[in-house]
């Protein structure tokens, strides 16, 4: 009932979560200075002194936060750096630009500040996930996904990277009188950053300008871990976003410490990020015997927290993997070194869940590419198992890059007309199920999959905790359509070289672009290059 509902509002709107849990959220600021970061303490390139990160959580079911507005503070300056962001002439900047008030009243379904509800799991904690954006992404971006998700009885952490991703992310300045509350310090931006715009087309610049932010992204996904430890530990941190509740909530409430059990997930660069992050920290101690070619974007130290964390059983969450910023010249040999899950005595790819979007699944090169980093052997052009379970790798038929986002539920006219998607709550809680599912195989409770979601016919109105039909390869799921990555279509014909593929992926232009600003569009049939 609220989804049609929403349908005749002009303010775009979302449903409610699918889960049986209400969800509340805490929007957090951190001084670096209060954390003990893994690797270098200075921000690589740049002043960042604070991390930021959306919280998402099962709350209590009476609560009576307030919904949170999808557009943060303040709205004007982010509805303009979206404009910005867009580029003149899209579809979705011209509707930002003409209804830039309807905007502002959209909020996220969830309650602000409100009390945690207490764990039902074994363990009395709740499971974990920290979510990575793409660009032009941001901490709000993608809340309905990690909300669902949040919604069967999972924290997930939603990071704001501040590498020039976002259209626009402000810092606060930290206080510098050590007796300041997180509830009623100044709260003072020390400074804005902006969208860095680079190139989509490859070279050695573009390869630079990515790993910079890459650099940036793994630091602040080493300190949010900490931040995590000492959250659950009870430990004093200051939120610089003065939330009403306070951070105190979250102390022996998190399962952060058992190694293995946090799950990490991304969409698109942020995808990228995940891959990079859980490579850098499991392949660290391997560094010394690296080519001297290689340049590592992220060293933690072998002592640290985060290194105890990643181990081959981490659940892997990979939507619409950007697979560009991994295979740079300077970091090409963690690229050929497969994703943790397959080491000695690891699950193989049943860790990992990997969704295209229809416009990658087309972009052939790409496709290419990604197999290879999800098989057992990225190094090789023709990867074979190696003994090994292969990934959940899936592209819901319809699908659009902006599928896994907010852009797509909010905006699905939009979508439909500039890049033909349909059905955009429906792939979203494909999307869920999948997630879902992979969580539960790794042995990480979650509450069942409602029988709404797994589209039962009336009269079968049972929920499951062990959803397989999600993860079948028969084409049961309507539009959902399995992926094999050792079908021998990995490097195109037996001829073609590692050079060769490496010119081709670079050279493709992809039918859907996302190298710029991952919401353009190439369509021939339309004339040339759009956007949304």
């Amino acid at each position: 009932m609220t989804s049609y509902i929403s349908r005749l509002s002009p303010v775009p709107g979302f449903a409610d979560y699918t889960g049986p849990h209400k969800v509340g959220t805490i929007d957090v600021e951190i001084p670096v200075s209060e954390l003990d970061p893994p690797s270098a303490r200075t921000a690589p390139g740049d002043d960042i002194p604070t991390i930021q990160y959306r919280i998402f959580y099962p709350c209590e079911p009476d609560a009576k936060g307030k919904p949170v507005n999808w557009i943060p503070r303040p709205q004007r300056d982010y509805i303009s750096a979206y404009s910005r962001f867009l580029g003149a002439g899209s579809t979705l900047a011209e509707f930002i630009s003409y209804f830039p008030r309807l905007l502002h009243y959209v909020t996220i379904p969830v309650r602000k500040d409100a009390p945690l509800l207490q764990p039902n799991t074994s363990n009395k904690r709740w499971p974990v996930m920290v979510f990575s954006h793409g660009l032009g992404g941001s901490r709000n971006a993608y809340s309905h996904l990690v909300g669902s998700i949040a919604s069967h009885g999972m924290i997930v952490i939603a990071p704001e990277h501040r590498d020039g991703s976002t259209p626009i992310s402000y810092i606060r300045e930290p206080p510098t009188n050590d007796s300041t509350s997180e509830k009623h310090h100044k709260k003072k931006h020390a400074r804005t950053v902006d969208y860095i715009k680079l190139s989509h087309t490859p070279s050695p610049e573009v390869e630079e300008g990515r790993n910079a932010q890459l650099k940036i992204r793994l630091w602040e996904m080493g300190l949010i871990h900490d931040s995590l430890l000492k959250l659950d530990e009870g430990k004093s941190i200051t939120n610089l976003n003065a939330s009403s509740t306070s951070l105190s909530i979250f102390k022996d409430r998190m399962n952060v410490h058992e190694p293995g059990k946090i799950a990490y997930a991304g969409h698109s660069f942020g995808a990228a990020t995940i891959v990079q992050f859980v490579k850098s920290v499991f392949y660290a101690s391997e560094t010394s015997s690296a080519p001297s070619s290689y340049k590592p974007l992220f060293i933690p130290s072998s002592r640290s927290a985060v290194c105890q964390q990643i181990t081959p059983q981490n659940p892997i969450i990979l939507l619409d993997c950007w697979c560009f910023p991994l295979r740079s010249a300077s970091t090409r040999w963690l690229w050929n070194r497969p994703l943790p899950c397959y080491a000695p005595g690891g699950p193989g790819g049943s860790a990992i869940v990997a969704v295209e979007s229809q416009a990658f699944f087309k972009w052939t090169e790409h496709l290419k590419a990604t197999k290879r980093l999800l098989s057992a052997n990225p190094a090789s052009s023709t990867p074979s198992p190696m003994g090994k379970s292969p990934p959940h790798f899936y592209y819901p038929a319809t699908s659009a890059h902006l599928s896994q986002s907010d852009f797509g539920v909010l905006f699905p006219w939009v979508t439909k007309r500039v890049f033909a998607a349909e059905e955009p709550e429906r792939i979203m809680r494909l999307n869920v199920r999948a997630i879902l599912q992979l969580l539960r195989e790794r042995g990480i409770e979650v509450s069942k999959t409602s029988s709404e979601d797994m589209e039962l016919e009336v009269g079968e109105d049972e929920e499951t905790n062990d959803d397989k039909k999600i993860f079948g390869k028969d084409g049961a799921v309507r539009g959902w359509i399995w992926l094999d990555i050792y079908d021998g279509q990995l490097a195109g014909s037996d001829s073609d070289s590692e050079s060769e593929l490496e010119e081709h992926e670079l050279k493709k232009e992809p039918n859907e672009a996302v190298m710029g600003n991952e919401v353009q569009a190439t369509t021939g049939g339309l004339g040339g290059e759009s956007k949304i």
